[in-house]
Parts: structure tokens; C-alpha cells; sequence
């Protein structure tokens, strides 16, 4: 909140003058007796109207700073569908980082969200490929310029998919008849959901641009049971 400015107190003189019968003081105004010199304080503003306005200075620089920080810096998203389980849940709510990408570009790993214009809605889901990178899916093997990545937030749903002996990921490989390149090209990357079996992603809608990036989810902040640092990669 401001520093209240300094009190000004507005001073002037009474325009007193002498009583020719008694030679006492007097004030024209009121009669009052008073010694010459004698100087007259003004009435103290308002203190009420006073504090309603440096609420009203407070809380408009309040919204002011929320709009820029939902607009330029922070946002929160609301996780809607299956197709990020187990790591993400419909109805929880998550922080994206909207400054992080004007910096650098998106690493493999990071949970983004980002536009989907043909479909006019926003997706997030997990970075796989970045530019240059050769992506190959096979099941639940990923391989990356050759050599098989582990994915270690997949881990625990891999391994029991294996214990009930299927594949976690019973759906589209990649490449595959919708996206036939294996290489990501310059200024996109390619995002698969974690729930494999359950996902719309690049495997069906192609490589994203990176022109259509909102930021990188950072923190689920509800429900507060859910609470926590998203872990990227």
C-alpha cells in the first residue's frame, strides 16, 4: 500500500482587531477572545473518506497486477479427460509457467499445454521429440535417434500392464498411417498423453507447433490433496 502522504494543514490569520472601549482582542467572526497573532487550524479532511480511497488505490493495483500475471506470467488450467492418467486427473488444476517457452524452447519430458486450432481447444500432454529428433513408438518401447528411452513416469503402469500380461500403450504406435515422418521438424515437437491406450495426440494430430505453446504445467495446486511440483522427464 502507498505511504500516506504528510498531513497539510491549511493555516491563516483571523483578521482580528482591537476593541477601541475595552483595548482587548476580538475575532470579527465569532466574538471569541484572542491574542493578536493568534493563528486559526482548518478541519482535518475526512479520515473515512481518506481510508476508502487508499483501499480503492490498493485493491485496483491488486487486479491490475492479477490480469498481468495471468496474462503474461502464470495461469491456471484445468485438467479435463483420461488422457494424462496416472499422473494427472480430470478436475485437477494446475499452474503453466506462460513465460518459461518465450525463453527456450520445450525439453523432453516437460507437461505442456498448447492450442489445438482444428479442434479449437487446448491440450496437455508430455513432450517426446523436439526438433531433429527421430521418434519411433513400438508398444511401450520408445526409441529416440535409435536408442530406447526409459520413461520413468511411466514406469509403474508399464510394469502392471506386464503383471496382467498386455501392453499399457494397446493403441497407436508411431510412425503410423496419420503421421508417416519419424523426424520432428524445425519450430514443432511432437506430445504424447501419458495414458497411452487413451490419448489424442501427436500421433493422430501430427507435430505441434511451438508457435502454439501456453507453458509448461509447473504445479497442481487442486484439489490440495493433490497438491504438488510436477516432476518433468
Amino acid at each position: 500500500m502507498e505511504q500516506k502522504p504528510e498531513e497539510q494543514v491549511e493555516q491563516h490569520n483571523s483578521g482580528q482587531s482591537s476593541d477601541v472601549s475595552s483595548g482587548q482582542p476580538y475575532s470579527g467572526a465569532s466574538g471569541s477572545l484572542g491574542t493578536p497573532g493568534q493563528e486559526a487550524t482548518a478541519p482535518k479532511p475526512n479520515k473515512a473518506k481518506r481510508e476508502a480511497m487508499e483501499w480503492i488505490k490498493a485493491l485496483a493495483i491488486a487486479a491490475l497486477l492479477v490480469l498481468v500475471i495471468r496474462s503474461f506470467l502464470f495461469s491456471p488450467f484445468i485438467v479435463d479427460g483420461p488422457s494424462m492418467k496416472p499422473n494427472f486427473h480430470t478436475g485437477e488444476r494446475v499452474i503453466v509457467n506462460k513465460i518459461l517457452y518465450d525463453i527456450r524452447g520445450p525439453k523432453r519430458g516437460e507437461v505442456v499445454v498448447f492450442h489445438v486450432p482444428q479442434e479449437n481447444r487446448d491440450f496437455i500432454k508430455r513432450v517426446i521429440g523436439v526438433p531433429g529428433d527421430k521418434v519411433k513408438l513400438e508398444g511401450d518401447d520408445l526409441y529416440i535417434n535409435g536408442e530406447k528411452v526409459e520413461e520413468p513416469y511411466l514406469k509403474g503402469a508399464i510394469e502392471q500392464a506386464r503383471k496382467e500380461n498386455r501392453l499399457y500403450n494397446m493403441t497407436e504406435n508411431f510412425p503410423n498411417s496419420f503421421v508417416q515422418s519419424d523426424v520432428v521438424p524445425e519450430g514443432m515437437f511432437l506430445a504424447f498423453g501419458d495414458n497411452r491406450s487413451d490419448s489424442r495426440d501427436s500421433r493422430m494430430i501430427g507435430y505441434i507447433s511451438t508457435k502454439e505453446l501456453v507453458g509448461r504445467a509447473d504445479v497442481i495446486f487442486w484439489p490440495l490433496k493433490d497438491m504438488q511440483i510436477i516432476k518433468h522427464g
